[in-house]
């Protein structure tokens, strides 16, 4: 654990493993201040084979018509929106009008998880359902899925939960919507390359 309690997991462990390695390895070949690189001798932690789940047609189906049914009407647009373009939760809320262009289908996102910037391509039912959505916006917020006084994006956690026991899909995070859009885009040809550059 560090200082605040935190424990890192075996995955963040390595990458700090691997950039004080090359620090060493660096003092050891190239200055020859050390006799050895010690790092070599610190074994790897085992890391998590990381998790796949995503939606079949029935799951998406029962999803989507229980996020059309949901109290909050702003639930479909950002979860139909997650679908099409594999964007992450904290993409989509703090994306802003003046980063969307309805006419040509694309958001722009400045800010990513990766730390580079990135354009979203809207097609199909997402774009239509955004240029709908966006007719009925809030003017007195720049977002567009605004909190309540409009100062920050709207937490939506408790509708989406509402939506998942509805629909009766289990084991589903909001966040495995983008292995199900990368699987989707798997099924109708799209390479590895392409896959990765669409999700950023």
């Amino acid at each position: 654990p560090d200082e605040d309690g935190n424990v890192r997991s075996p995955g963040t462990i390595n990458r700090y493993h691997s950039s004080i390695g090359a620090v060493f390895k660096y003092a050891h070949k190239t200055l020859h201040w050390m006799p050895s690189n010690p790092s070599r001798d610190v074994q790897r932690g085992q890391e998590s084979k990381g998790r796949v789940r995503w939606l079949d047609n029935e799951e998406r189906e029962a999803l989507l018509q229980s996020c059309k049914k949901s109290s909050w009407t702003g639930l479909y647009p950002p979860v139909l929106l997650a679908l099409a373009t594999g964007a992450r939760q904290g993409e989509l809320l703090t994306l802003t009008w003046d980063r969307v262009d309805l006419k040509e289908g694309t958001a722009y996102l400045e800010t990513t998880k990766s730390g580079e910037r990135r354009t979203l391509p809207i097609r199909g039912p997402a774009l239509t359902e955004l240029r709908k959505f966006a007719k009925i916006r809030r003017l007195d917020s720049d977002f567009v899925f605004p909190s309540v006084d409009g100062k920050k994006p709207y937490s939506f956690r408790p509708y989406w939960n509402q939506a998942l026991a509805d629909a009766e899909v289990e084991d589903f995070r909001f966040h495995d919507i983008r292995h199900t859009a990368a699987s989707y885009l798997a099924m109708n040809g799209a390479t590895l390359l392409e896959i990765a550059d669409v999700l950023g």
